[in-house]
């Protein structure tokens, strides 16, 4: 019977222990919401060239730290500055063409001058000459002048006419040659326009030969080597920033129902497990991810199964993160989330 009592009191103790501590469990897990479906995420800047070439130069090997305007690579340089020497030249040429018409312009403009006070001179004598065949036709009536010099008079009008009409042509022709070397200035300038701009692509190209990484970051997937072709788009390497990275997790969709921007959250890397990290819930996903796959499910035909759907939730991790500059994109964390809200408890997971 001593035995049996014994037995009795070891059982009882076992389930009030198994009932206590899964009692206490439960409670514990009220108001938070729990992953381990969840990485660290980070931004992958791919450096691609702007232009293509071969590579002359490597300046940095794969997982070696950089900073922002650090250069990376060169590429072959010399076409291009050959190719800013010519757009150089052509809008040196250019720029003379216009000064050159520049200075026709003002020797047209001063031969206009000098045909318009030939026209006045020559207007002066028609005037004169007008007046004096006036004269002499009224003593030529009055028999005070002769037939002779009627006929001089009329002469020299006629020869003042011809010369004022030929005073006007030359004005109005130095006058259209202003405009004829005007519009060849206008073509000029759209040249040297044309050729500045020539030039500045090709400053910019020759520039580009210079691949430099646009962030701080690590470098990472390294795809060119030293003397290699590339053209221009293709993936060189990556620049990873490690202390700008975030968590990625994907809860259930039963999970989230009590889960909102803001909400205090700690996070553990599989890496670091005795290194707990603190953050918040900064936003949601706005569609499963499924929905972002490249097949997305297409529930409207065929036979139905029901599927629990995954929200991708981004974590901001707090400023004071202990880790920073050690995590690297693609890390596995745990995810608890207290959204301060009871009875979720049996949408949590492991």
């Amino acid at each position: 019977m001593a035995k049996r009592a014994v037995r009795v009191l070891v059982l009882t103790g076992v389930l009030t222990a198994l009932i206590g501590g899964s009692g206490w469990f439960w409670m514990s897990r009220q108001g938070h919401e729990h992953t381990d479906n969840a990485y660290i995420h980070g931004d992958l800047t791919v450096i691609s060239p702007k232009i293509s070439g071969h590579v002359v130069e490597l300046a940095v090997e794969d997982n070696q730290p950089v900073r922002a305007g650090q250069i990376l690579l060169r590429i072959d340089a010399r076409d291009f500055q050959v190719k800013v020497e010519e757009s150089e030249a052509v809008l040196l040429g250019a720029e003379a063409a216009i000064t050159g018409t520049d200075k026709r312009i003002a020797a047209q403009k001063t031969a206009v001058e000098e045909a318009e006070a030939g026209l006045r001179t020559w207007q002066a004598e028609l005037d004169l000459a007008q007046r004096e065949q006036g004269r002499t036709v009224s003593l030529v009536r009055e028999e005070a002048a002769s037939r002779q010099r009627l006929d001089t008079t009329q002469a020299t009008l006629s020869k003042a006419r011809a010369g004022l009409d030929q005073a006007r042509a030359k004005v109005e022709s130095a006058r259209a040659q202003i405009a004829v070397l005007e519009a060849d200035r206008l073509r000029q300038q759209a040249a040297v326009g044309e050729a500045r701009a020539k030039l500045d692509a090709a400053k910019i190209n020759l520039a580009n030969t210079e691949v430099t990484s646009p962030v701080d970051g690590v470098v990472g997937n390294r795809a060119v080597q030293l003397g290699q072709f590339v053209a221009s788009g293709s993936h060189l390497l990556s620049v990873v920033p490690l202390d700008t990275v975030w968590v990625e997790a994907n809860f259930k969709e039963t999970q989230i129902g009590a889960m909102r921007p803001g909400q205090p959250v700690t996070v553990t890397v599989d890496a670091y497990p005795d290194r707990p990290l603190h953050g918040t819930v900064a936003s949601f996903s706005p569609a499963s991810g499924a929905q972002f796959s490249l097949l997305p499910p297409e529930n409207a035909t065929g036979n139905f199964t029901k599927v629990v759907q995954r929200i991708p939730v981004r974590i901001s991790l707090s400023g004071d993160n202990p880790l920073r500059g050690q995590l690297r994109p693609g890390l596995s964390v745990v995810v608890d989330v207290q959204t301060g809200k009871g009875g979720s408890a049996q949408a949590s997971e492991r």
